[in-house]
């Protein structure tokens, strides 16, 4: 057995690893060979990698499988390979049909991190809690920017984004120092109550909270936001946190009521909450997947409306983790990267106006934030992927996909089986014709 570790080259932010020289060391102690392309930019250097016992080669010729992090340009594609890494394809998007084809024409299988699922759907492999993480420190740093351009001196100013840390810890010193100026000298009276809301409560959302939680907070409930935003007399000495859940998000058309088993069945039914509610938000911080046919959390008509409005929403940054394009969130109508991290979104015009100031929310959606914190992130998501590995790399190709013995979670997870779709993925079919594709 040999596997492959590729070296990242979506962009020059890519540092993150998919397996790190822990444990490739104890994958080659139990026989099974590593080969690893040598990179110039990868978190942990190509001799910690030779130390642990690869071989560092130029190509990837002889290994199979072959894993990565992020997607495999089409010319790199190798005829009956496996290939794992988040190909972003499950959905049907449109931008990557042309790789989806590519691995079927060239007899490939393809098993994405993104559907490593347990049997009640809980992801096993991800990102998400760096995501949440890095994704609260920028939105942090936003919030102080944002402020620092309409006039209002506050010390989150003294925040940087978080790839500009030596560490994810030296972040966080620099998150308690700001919770200790609050504690200390309080917020300015113009911004307060600062109100941050959170929407979801996976593991995304929980990294990201667990930034915030190193700020001096109340927690409140989703339905006291408003009664606290008019309150005459307010502790400036502190910030405010809520978390939305599915029963704060949308409501059943006909009634007003929500029951999660039927929204999980009928989702058309529903319609937004949180719409009315982000107004009197300071921050809010989404990191929820969204679907057709969801309902969208906020859309374009909303934000219009609030910001057309003569009482003007106190929502000065949308920390948009899920980086969902035109997904629950209609404000995220691109991605970002962390050289170039916001936008202003124009309700009036739908559009996307550079830099910090003008007449609408600051949108924060980096499409790759656990890039951000490459270390951190690498070792917890090569801690959740190792369990399989050797099981991957027994896979016997010989045999027909009913019959390869596979854990549940990575049968579950075979997008494509030697130039075929798996069962479970049928429906990518669809998505492939409309796009011209056979």
């Amino acid at each position: 057995m040999k596997i492959g570790i590729r070296h990242e080259d979506k962009n020059l932010w890519e540092r993150r690893v998919p397996l790190i020289p822990e444990h490739v060391r104890r994958l080659v102690e139990t026989g099974i060979a590593c080969v690893v392309q040598r990179s110039p930019t990868r978190v942990f250097p190509d001799r910690l990698y030779r130390d642990a016992g690869a071989a560092l080669v130029d190509k990837l010729d002889d290994a199979d499988p072959i894993f990565a992090v992020k997607e495999i340009p089409i010319a790199r594609i190798e005829q009956n390979k496996t290939y794992i890494f988040f190909s972003h394809t499950i959905k049907g998007q449109a931008y990557n049909i042309p790789l989806l084809q590519r691995l079927l024409d060239l007899k490939c299988t393809l098993i994405d991190y993104e559907c490593i699922r347990d049997a009640k759907g809980k992801r096993l492999v991800s990102f998400g809690r760096h995501a949440g993480l890095a994704g609260m420190i920028d939105t942090l740093w936003a919030f102080g920017r944002r402020l620092s351009k309409r006039g209002v001196p506050t010390c989150f100013e003294e925040l940087r984004p978080a790839h500009r840390y030596a560490d994810l810890e030296a972040a966080k010193n620099a998150i308690r120092r700001v919770g200790d100026r609050i504690r200390e000298e309080g917020l300015p009276k113009a911004i307060a109550p600062v109100i941050c809301g959170f929407v979801g409560y996976g593991k995304t959302s929980e990294g990201a909270q667990e930034i915030f939680d190193l700020l001096p907070h109340e927690t409140i409930a989703p339905e006291n936001v408003t009664a606290l935003v008019r309150r005459s007399s307010l502790d400036r000495n502190k910030l405010y946190k809520t978390v939305y859940r599915k029963q704060h998000t949308v409501a059943r058309i006909a009634d007003g009521g929500f029951d999660v088993e039927d929204y999980s069945r009928n989702p058309e039914t529903y319609e937004s909450r949180l719409e009315r509610a982000i107004v009197d938000l300071s921050i809010v911080v989404n990191g929820v997947y969204w679907e057709e046919p969801q309902p969208r959390l906020v859309t374009r008509d909303a934000l219009r409306a609030a910001w057309m409005s003569s009482l003007a929403p106190r929502l000065e940054v949308i920390g948009d983790v899920s980086c969902d394009i035109g997904g629950s969130f209609e404000s995220t109508i691109k991605s970002t990267t962390p050289d170039d991290p916001v936008y202003v979104y124009d309700p009036e015009s739908g559009q996307a106006v550079a830099g910090w100031s003008g007449h609408g929310p600051l949108v924060l959606a980096v499409d790759n934030l656990p890039c951000e914190v490459p270390l951190e992130s690498s070792t917890d998501f090569s801690e959740a992927l190792f369990p399989f590995v050797r099981d991957i790399a027994a896979m016997d190709k010989h045999l027909p996909f009913e019959q390869v013995s596979l854990p549940p979670a990575i049968r579950g997870a075979t997008i494509v089986y030697r130039g075929a779709l798996t069962p479970e993925y049928h429906y990518l079919e669809d998505h492939l014709r409309k796009n011209g594709r056979t």
